[in-house]
């Protein structure tokens, strides 16, 4: 490498026509030294000095660029290009394949797409929920589940920081909004199994999300009568400082109100997200992401009606209820990550966060209810009625919980770059996790005017020959207070390298990972545990006419428990539960092709997840309940497959289709199916647009799952209850009319907008009654146990305006 006395440096950020960054653009000086942009466009290339440097920006959907210059030593000059489209399209809206992200199994979503097509949940899980392997039944939420893993089992980050969502959370109508701004996003990634050891320990998939480096003065907005954001971003004169700002409001009472119980709700949800980075030179980047969120969910429920059974043998739960629920999340979130660009090859990162969490959930409410037969004779002014009572009751809840937790971190990551076609990444990392948590909840049940003991009350009761001495008892009673202290070390050390076996192009990845970590608090006996997890990935790009792609990754992936896997069904927390283990095995294939004159992408995955040192879980909507045992083993198989490209000129589609099959063994009893045992899943995301009118747009947003285990009742043994809830059929429109578009020029008030929109959205098109869970009600007389449907939302429409300025 030559000497800083006879070198200069370029540097700056690609843009294309838009003013939006560029990356992976090609950056070659004609004396074969060359970069590539990150995803913020970002680039910076050492070259000769004191003589003529022909540079060129080069990339497969944009017109080249070329640049001539002469620097004298030691100059620092910037150079911010503009590049082109090579094609006329629509709409700037595609699925990236970037060839790295596809040798290493990793999904691209385009930030766009996010933006445009919103969608009754709040965030990037309403594109996820499209994809083969990932499982979102419900609406109201923004938790998924992957290849038959739970909602705990995904990791998270944005800009390399792993975040968190609150812990007591219990119902989906209580989720406000995603941690992950779409208004701020730059890059989505994702992957579904078998991902690097640079990532975190977790059993199912990852979720890397990057925020965008402004490079220009911009605010963005949008409103509608689920709520509304905006994000603003700013550049220095000088270029070192930008900030990109973000507000969010989210009222679900849209959603919430059109549900079977009704009651007065206030569901409010407020965040406030930033991104800062300050340039202390070209070396030394400064960043700061920061995040303050407050939810609140305040609920007086009156009545509900459900009806179910048969056309021959309808029935119908009338409930009526008194209390009310009031429930508060807040949150604050905070991390400096230093980068330092030591040489061309060596790029250091330091991360310090904190992440605080005061959350409560109260709630006193009696629920008296009727269950009977529902008057089924068209043409009565009572159909639909409840007629005859087949079993009558109530259901006091009580609960005042508090958690209050605070997890910090210190983190070093690097990468070093061995020479063009390996690197070396490592990461080193410590996390203090400290909760403090009381628990009290309790359920009294009547049927009939007896009070209904747990099955578990072992005194007996030989009424009415003798009198009944015994103590009254709630049919469920938990109290617990727990301080509990984790501290973790983890590590990691990865090497990649691309070549070349003969003609065909090899990509090879292997890494480790370390993770000890130590459980201690108050009346607790401190544990100590370590894993090692090893994994290895490997693609083959065969010199074939045919543009495919042959991957296959795997290795022994570990869960270490969080909070809630170590707090079981009492409340107790109990150290010595262990970490939940996955062998893995993914093989993968991608073929690229032209149809239409258009390209398509066609991907195919099958996967095998072998687990051992199972914590069996139930699930209550999204609420997980650990038994704190490591009593089972289990197994995940099936087959994803997804096809995308432009089946409507200029726009990006896909159809998706998947398989699973996943059960657990609890204590040698034989398997049974997981409470994810999601068996089929069809995904379509589809774009169009009206030939003669262009800017008039629509989306589809589809999706089809087969049903889940229903759960089963409290102290019931699930081997007895495998029953599923009814298949998941939803399918929301929306259509966009596009009143400026971007580089669109106008010479009235439309100049003042980069982008302008207005659009009208119909949730479940098709008014699909979908269920999450089961309320299940005891009939006294018969001694029976219904398994009740709670709905989700039904039909609903909604209107949205958005704008860039």
């Amino acid at each position: 490498m030559l000497g800083l006395a006879q070198t200069a440096t370029i540097k700056g950020v690609v843009l294309d026509e838009f003013k939006m960054p560029i990356a992976e653009v090609n950056v070659q000086s004609n004396n074969n030294d060359g970069t590539i942009t990150d995803v913020s466009g970002f680039y910076l290339l050492k070259i000769p000095a004191n003589t003529n440097v022909k540079i060129r920006f080069s990339h497969i959907n944009h017109k080249n660029v070329e640049i001539t210059v002469n620097l004298q030593a030691g100059e620092d000059f910037e150079f911010n290009p503009v590049m082109l489209v090579n094609v006329e399209q629509i709409e700037t809206v595609v699925l990236t394949g970037k060839t790295r992200k596809n040798v290493e199994g990793v999904t691209s979503i385009s930030p766009q797409i996010l933006r445009t097509i919103k969608g009754a949940q709040p965030g990037v899980e309403n594109i996820l929920k499209t994809l083969p392997g990932v499982n979102i039944s419900n609406e109201l939420s923004t938790q998924y589940s992957v290849r038959g893993g739970n909602f705990d089992e995904n990791l998270v980050y944005v800009n390399g920081i792993e975040v968190y969502r609150p812990f007591l959370i219990r119902s989906g109508n209580q989720e406000g909004l995603s941690f992950v701004n779409t208004d701020l996003v730059e890059n989505v990634d994702f992957s579904a199994g078998g991902f690097q050891a640079k990532y975190g320990d977790r059993l199912s998939s990852v979720l890397d999300i990057t925020y965008r480096n402004p490079v220009d003065f911009g605010v963005r907005a949008d409103l509608s009568l689920l709520g509304g954001s905006v994000a603003v971003e700013t550049v220095s004169k000088d270029s070192k400082f930008s900030s990109l700002t973000g507000l969010r409001y989210r009222d679900n009472s849209l959603l919430l109100n059109s549900l079977e119980t009704e009651g007065a709700v206030e569901p409010v949800f407020v965040d406030a997200q930033t991104y800062l980075t300050y340039k202390f030179s070209n070396k030394f980047h400064l960043n700061f992401l920061g995040n303050i969120s407050l939810n609140q969910y305040n609920f007086e429920p009156s009545n509900r009606q459900t009806n179910f059974g048969t056309l021959q043998n309808p029935v119908a739960l009338l409930v009526f209820y008194d209390g009310q629920e009031k429930s508060q999340y807040q949150t604050i979130f905070g991390a400096f990550k230093a980068d330092y660009y030591a040489s061309d090859k060596l790029t250091l990162n330091f991360t310090v966060s904190a992440y605080h969490t005061q959350e409560q959930e109260y709630f006193d409410i009696l629920a008296r209810y009727r269950l009977g037969e529902v008057n089924t004779n068209i043409g009565d002014e009572n159909l639909g009625e409840v007629e005859f009572s087949e079993g009558i009751g109530s259901q006091l809840t009580h609960a005042r919980n508090d958690l209050d937790a605070l997890i910090t971190n210190i983190q070093h990551d690097g990468e070093y770059k061995i020479d063009e076609s390996s690197n070396l990444e490592w990461s080193i990392r410590y996390t203090r996790e400290d909760f403090r948590d009381r628990l009290v909840e309790w359920e009294v049940i009547d049927s009939a005017g007896f009070s209904i003991r747990p099955p578990n009350f072992n005194i007996p009761n030989n009424q009415p020959y003798e009198p009944f001495t015994g103590p009254l008892v709630a049919f469920q009673n938990i109290r617990a207070t727990n301080f509990v202290n984790v501290d973790r070390f983890q590590a990691a050390l990865q090497w990649s390298k691309r070549g070349y076996i003969g003609k065909h192009e090899v990509y090879y990845n292997a890494g480790v990972r370390a993770h000890s970590w130590t459980v201690s608090g108050d009346n607790i006996n401190s544990n100590n545990q370590t894993v090692v997890s090893p994994r290895a990935q490997f693609a083959i790009k065969p010199d074939w006419d045919a543009d495919v792609l042959f991957r296959v990754a795997g290795g022994m992936y570990y869960q270490p428990p969080f909070y809630r896997e170590l707090r079981d069904s009492t409340g107790t927390v109990r150290p010595e539960v262990k970490a939940q283990q996955s062998f893995h095995v993914v093989l993968g294939s991608e073929h690229s092709f032209t149809m239409w004159d258009r390209p398509f992408k066609l991907v195919a995955e099958a996967y095998y997840k072998g687990l051992t040192d199972v914590n069996p879980y139930t699930i209550e909507n999204v609420r997980i309940r650990y038994r704190a045992r490591n009593n089972a083993e289990a197994y995940a198989y099936g087959l994803d497959l997804r096809l995308n490209g432009e089946f409507v000129p200029g726009t990006e589609s896909w159809f998706s289709f998947g398989y699973l099959k996943t059960e657990e063994n609890i204590d040698n009893r034989g398997f049974i199916a997981r409470p994810t045992d999601q068996r089929l899943k069809f995904g379509v995301l589809f774009q169009d647009y009206v030939p003669n009118i262009p800017d008039l747009r629509m989306y589809l947003n589809l999706v089809y799952n087969t049903g889940v285990p229903g759960g089963s009742p409290s102290f019931a043994d699930p081997y007895d209850f495998q029953i599923r809830l009814r298949d998941y059929r939803r399918a929301d429109a929306g259509f966009l009319y596009d009143i400026v578009k971007l580089g669109d020029l106008h010479n009235n008030w439309r100049r003042h907008f980069k982008s302008l929109s207005v659009g009208f959205e119909i949730y479940n098109i098709f008014n699909n009654q979908n269920s999450i869970t089961n309320t299940w009600v005891r009939d006294v007389n018969s001694k029976a146990q219904y398994a009740i449907p709670n709905f989700l939302t039904p039909r609903v429409f909604n209107l949205r305006l958005s704008a860039q300025l």
